[in-house]
């Protein structure tokens, strides 16, 4: 199965669904997506994956988790799993792959869909996606 059919049946399966994709978060390179939306072009779409890798690998991120660090006296990184966005219109679930730390599952709703049905259509299809992306790099020694 590819990535680009798993987020179809992800937005097929979710009736306020608007939006799946799976975005790189090392490169902002979007693997995977399936949308409703006339108007979604390539710009929209590459500006949302850049906006998606601030929230979860941005400077300002990377810096908290340093701090956090430094307070707990560990090295650990890339701290948040899931975010939940609220917009006026959109509800947007995004959560990390498992195994997979660079790269995250959208899934952009209307407001009519409940809580628990987006986490839960985003949590049952990430292990689904995790073997058709690619392996994290190990660093070069």
């Amino acid at each position: 199965m590819e990535i680009n059919l798993i987020c179809k049946e992800i937005l097929n399966s979710v009736e306020a669904a608007l939006g799946c994709a799976v975005v790189d978060l090392h490169s902002g390179v979007v693997l995977g997506i399936s949308h409703k939306i006339p108007y979604f072009t390539h710009s929209i779409i590459d500006r949302a994956a850049a906006a998606a890798m601030d929230m979860f690998r941005g400077n300002t991120v990377q810096s908290v988790e340093q701090m956090i660090n430094d307070m707990r006296c560990t090295q650990e990184i890339h701290l948040i799993e899931e975010i939940q966005i609220t917009t006026k219109n959109t509800y947007h679930f995004m959560a990390i792959v498992p195994e997979r730390p660079n790269i995250i599952l959208i899934l952009t709703t209307n407001k009519k869909v409940n809580l628990g049905m987006g986490w839960s259509k985003v949590r049952v299809a990430l292990p689904l996606i995790a073997p058709l992306c690619p392996l994290p790099k190990t660093p070069e020694l």
